[in-house]
């Protein structure tokens, strides 16, 4: 650190990073929820509890030969513990198998009146299988990784914590769901870069490079929605959050704040990945200069933007799979499909994060290159190496 305070670009980044994490901070402090901003909607259900069904039954239900799945279950904990619960799932085709001895989740309504379900199926109860996932997830990145990887698992843990305790209470409870995912994202960012990849060179110049795209991005998502007329209304989500205890919650806000958040993370592997890039051609031949230095960081940076931008397509596309093949299944045409909200949105959001992707890529290498050139050598060697 008193390396690369030593020179004055080090000085004027570790400035630039410094304002923004203050600035992210007092932002945080100002839109931390409060409790009685966030009480929940009883309209959505609430919390669940878990009940082992005892038998699956057919019944007749609906029109002439329909049958519908019926479960037997007793309630495994909670106030109703040992009570048996009769829980119709509707019609055969369009609900889920379950097998006795299946571990469910049900809502329980304690004010339903007498001779009405106390008790409503809500799913399967995935929550073991998930939790051994995540922990076979971390120990493989541990394993791989190492140090870094631990650093990499407890960043993640920390930004998925954040989301759920600031981004998501702070829309909810009536907040601007845009600014909130900018500061969140700013957040998640220094979390990520701090634990990663330490205070060195090159996360500080990713970390201004990612705060700069990161607006960018957010500036022509809220054009791009505008332009498109893209409100949030077209998902069943729309519909859920309109019934939730919220006042004047933006849906066209929420979108954007889906694509900063959907941006983050791609910004930030190819920010980090090309300062350390910079960074390590500089170390191998210190002789270069900035010219030099930014022509060869932004051909390694050419290379992976191609393969990112792949990757984020890909991505959206996999989620949007069971749409697509509805869509296809009812021969509707491709313009009409693209028209549509559910898939103009993620659309949108693949444009505004590859350009993000795209803009990153020349601002990151270029920070690097200014700041590789006038710190000293032993300034060079902080930080960790990135990895894929």
């Amino acid at each position: 650190m008193r390396a690369l305070l030593a020179s004055t670009a080090g000085r004027t980044l570790t400035a630039v990073a410094a304002a923004l994490l203050i600035a992210t901070v007092v932002a945080m402090v100002a839109l931390w929820p409060s409790k009685d901003k966030t009480e929940p909607s009883q309209a959505l259900g609430g919390k669940t509890v878990a009940a082992e069904v005892q038998s699956v039954a057919l019944t007749p239900c609906g029109p002439a030969g329909q049958r519908c799945r019926e479960l037997t279950a007793t309630i495994s904990e909670g106030p109703g513990k040992g009570d048996i619960a009769v829980l119709t799932l509707g019609p055969q085709e369009a609900t889920q198998s379950v097998d006795p001895g299946a571990t469910i989740r049900v809502s329980t309504d304690a004010q339903a009146p007498a001779g009405s379900a106390k008790y409503g199926f809500v799913d399967i109860d995935r929550r073991t299988p998930l939790i051994l996932l995540v922990i076979a997830f971390a120990i493989i990145g541990v394993v791989v990784a190492r140090r870094q990887g631990f650093f990499a698992v407890i960043g993640l843990l920390c930004s998925v914590a954040l989301i759920t305790t600031f981004l998501v209470p702070a829309i909810l409870a009536g907040e601007s769901p845009v600014l909130v995912s900018v500061v969140a994202g700013m957040a998640v960012m220094f979390i990520t870069l701090g634990l990663t990849y330490g205070l060195s060179a090159q996360s500080l110049a990713a970390a201004t490079g990612i705060g700069i795209c990161l607006l960018l991005a957010t500036l022509l998502g809220s054009l791009a929605l505008d332009s498109t007329q893209l409100d949030g209304r077209g998902g069943e989500y729309a519909q859920v959050l309109s019934q939730a205890n919220v006042a004047g919650i933006s849906l066209q806000g929420i979108v954007l704040a889906g694509m900063v958040i959907g941006a983050l993370g791609v910004l930030t592997d190819t920010a980090v990945t090309q300062a350390s890039a910079v960074m390590a051609v500089r170390r191998s031949n210190p002789t270069l200069g900035v010219r030099e230095l930014y022509h060869e960081g932004f051909t390694v940076g050419r290379d992976h933007l191609a393969a990112t931008i792949h990757t984020l397509v890909m991505a959206y596309v996999g989620t949007l799979l069971p749409l697509l093949l509805v869509l296809e299944a009812a021969d509707v045409g491709i313009s009409d499909a693209l028209n549509g909200q559910l898939l103009a949105e993620p659309l949108v959001a693949t444009i505004i994060g590859s350009v993000a992707l795209m803009a990153s890529v020349p601002l990151t290498t270029a920070l690097t290159a200014v700041l590789a050139v006038r710190v000293p050598a032993e300034a060079l060697a902080g930080g960790h190496e990135h990895a894929h």
